[in-house]
């Protein structure tokens, strides 16, 4: 059992959040021999990465090349090259290039941090030069709960609706091949084990106890990093980080009620995941028509950024919109609380919709990624807040539409709560939304003529490999992403831009070491995560381009802090 936080006193190692950077931070301290502490402010683990889908990006895998890829680092450096451009220094992306395929080697071999490859999975710029089809994005193996033992309470809970029967998790995949039970016995068979294995787990759990996904990464991270000797804390607020002749030595703050003093002979890492829930740093650096809504970790408050600065750092360039972003529908549950359900890739670039800003007219490709989409909207400017997903009822009934789920038999609530709109048709659709005459019907007609010859003259959509990925290849359309809106009732959900995460962050070295104001490293002080400024500049290169780096620098930072302890050993010795 571990010793409380007030009589700790003192460890090799301080990390200050436990989402994919803070636990890679936590758990490789303990494989190199390191005491280590995770303080968490929220009173789960976890984080955003505990909500996400728990994808990493790592270009020049072990996996990818084990699954007969070619040597991928040069491709890679040439894809990042395109793609980022000058909006971020070449030595820190490439310094993730050269440390991302070690790390995940790394924690596989000594800690069993298992990954399993994509292998069909393009990159989100897939029409540049050294874009991947596949390989690059690893998706974490599912994970057993009940080996945390009284741990697994702790972790925080995936987004609600992205769970089935009162919490139990499925992958993407796992989804896909679901939605065909009735067609297909394996898939019929395949679901009627993870049933069981919920139902057994709901006698004893208050949720299902295999995780997948970002809650498999973390339950994974937090379970090595455990039995190795690592302590963490819940509900811990740091005040202060402690200087003492120019080098970081520790911090205090609040636990559970009482002030507490932890020392730091090795370093501390700031691991908070970035200012996505926090309303002042919002309002100062991300776009004005940003909404007050984030699908991340509501303790996403920029905290230890701050402390960072009040240390001595420094906060990265403006990278013009400062986040990571998902286009997400806002849903009251009936039980209470809102739902923010981001519109990843299950219906935005399937055949059969369409999004239209306020003067019912379209304004982007709907297929590219997430991110772009986003970027989208406020290029497009006021008019595209909120923008309007526009579907049929047999488009519901095969894909969803949000937080509706594929063959729901009625709408009925969703109709009631606000959530979805309907009309006839697109005039009636039109005067429901309050958008002029007569537009959303041109627009129909014109995506539908689309549709018809199987090429979007407008926005190109379906024409890249990536968009294609999302389409659907069943439907043996020409395009998979292209097919007619009906012209009958119509239904509408709204979509607005919500950060997941931020990209402006401290200014860090190739090791995540902290810089200061003039820009050398701030002895033992490092930062990993979204508290790090963007190595992409901003830019999100494929799935899981945000814990990838995470990892990649929380790992990188744990080494670097190992090795002042042992030169320290050295010179006592």
């Amino acid at each position: 059992m571990q010793r409380s936080l007030a009589e700790l006193g003192e460890v090799d190692l301080v990390v200050l959040g436990s989402g994919a950077s803070g636990l890679s931070a936590a758990l490789t301290a303990t494989l190199e021999g390191l005491t280590v502490a995770v303080l968490e402010v929220a009173p789960v683990f976890g984080g955003t990465t505990a909500r996400s889908s728990g994808t990493v990006w790592i270009p020049d895998n072990q996996l990818m090349r084990a699954a007969g890829f070619a040597p991928d680092a040069e491709t890679a450096e040439a894809y990042l090259a395109a793609l980022v451009g000058d909006d971020s220094p070449r030595e820190r992306w490439k310094a993730f290039l050269h440390q991302a395929p070690a790390m995940q080697a790394d924690l596989e071999a000594r800690a069993g941090i298992v990954f399993r490859p994509y292998l069909s999975a393009p990159d989100y710029r897939s029409e540049l030069e050294g874009a991947a089809p596949g390989g690059r994005a690893l998706e974490p193996v599912a994970f057993d709960g009940r080996l945390l033992g009284g741990w697994f309470e702790t972790i925080a809970e995936p987004i609600r609706e992205l769970t089935v029967m009162g919490g139990m998790m499925v992958t993407r995949a796992e989804a896909q091949r679901l939605i065909r039970a009735e067609r297909s016995p394996a898939a019929m068979l395949e679901g009627l084990k993870l049933v069981a294995r919920h139902v057994d787990d709901r006698r004893r759990y208050r949720r299902g106890t295999r995780l997948v996904m970002g809650n498999a990464l973390v339950a994974r991270l937090l379970h090595g990093m455990l039995t190795r000797g690592g302590h963490a804390f819940p509900n811990v607020h740091v005040r202060k980080i402690e200087i003492s002749d120019g080098r970081a030595v520790g911090v205090n703050g609040v636990h559970c009620g009482r002030d507490f003093s932890l020392a730091a002979r090795a370093g501390i890492v700031l691991a908070g995941g970035g200012f996505p829930s926090d309303p002042e740093m919002r309002s100062k650096y991300l776009p004005a028509a940003t909404p007050d809504y984030s699908p991340a970790s509501p303790f996403a408050r920029g905290s230890t950024i701050r402390l960072g600065i009040k240390a001595g750092g420094q906060l990265g360039p403006d990278l013009g919109s400062n986040a990571m972003w998902f286009p997400s529908s806002l849903w009251a549950r009936p039980k209470g609380g809102l739902a923010v359900f981001p519109h990843i890739a299950l219906d935005r670039a399937k055949p059969g919709s369409i999004i239209v800003d306020q003067q019912g007219e379209r304004f982007a490709n709907e297929a590219v990624s997430y991110h772009d989409f986003c970027e989208a909207m406020f290029r497009h400017g006021p008019t595209a807040f909120p923008a309007w997903i526009v579907a049929g009822r047999d488009f519901i009934r095969r894909y969803g539409l949000g937080v509706i789920r594929p063959r729901t038999p009625s709408l009925t609530s969703f109709l009631r709560s606000g959530y979805l709109r309907t009309g006839e048709n697109a005039e009636a659709l039109a005067r429901a939304l309050g958008l002029p005459s007569g537009s959303l019907g041109h627009s129909i007609a014109r995506f539908n003529d689309f549709a018809r010859r199987g090429h979007d003259a407008d926005f190109q959509r379906g024409e890249t490999a990536y968009e294609r990925s999302n389409g659907d290849p069943d439907r043996g359309l020409s395009n998979p992403c292209l097919g007619e809106v009906g012209t009958g009732q119509l239904y509408a959900v709204a979509l607005w831009p919500t950060p997941l995460a931020t990209a402006r962050g401290l200014v860090c070295g190739k090791e995540a070491e902290v810089l200061d104001r003039s820009g050398h490293p701030i002895p033992g002080l490092y930062a990993a995560g979204n508290d790090m400024q963007s190595v992409f500049g901003g830019h999100y290169p494929g799935a899981g381009a945000q814990i990838g780096p995470a990892m990649t620098f929380g790992w990188a930072a744990a080494r670097h802090a190992a090795r002042h302890v042992q030169k320290s050993n050295r010179r006592t010795t």
